[in-house]
């Protein structure tokens, strides 16, 4: 069985999906741009926020682009699993509905 030499990188988001993710794109532009060795990060995080923000129904991103995307909203999930089990009750309950959310926007639209 021969893998397909080309993938489809074109998702559609609901409304509140392309929302959460455009707020997760803004939070890692505003911690990484006083870095210089975030530029590559800046600019792919840049190009998806303006694709999100552009109101369309199917989102095409690039291949780096959607590794990128992956990679922090994983990253994200495991430092939220982290700060539950510190966390108080307020504190938990607040980062288990985030935790919740990204989960389901990597189970549906970034499975490999």
């Amino acid at each position: 069985m021969a893998k397909p030499l080309f993938k489809n990188y074109s998702f559609s988001f609901t409304k509140n999906e392309t929302k959460l993710l455009s707020n997760f794109c803004k939070t890692l532009l505003k911690q990484m741009t006083a870095d210089e060795k975030f530029y590559q990060d800046v600019r792919a995080f840049t190009a998806i926020n303006e694709k999100l923000l552009s109101g369309e129904q199917e989102i095409k991103l690039t291949k780096e682009e959607k590794t990128k995307l992956t990679f922090r909203l994983k990253e994200n999930m495991e430092n939220m699993k982290k700060e539950m089990k510190k966390g108080f009750f307020i504190r938990r309950w607040i980062y288990k509905s985030a935790h919740k959310q990204y989960l389901e926007i990597l189970e549906t639209h970034f499975k490999d």
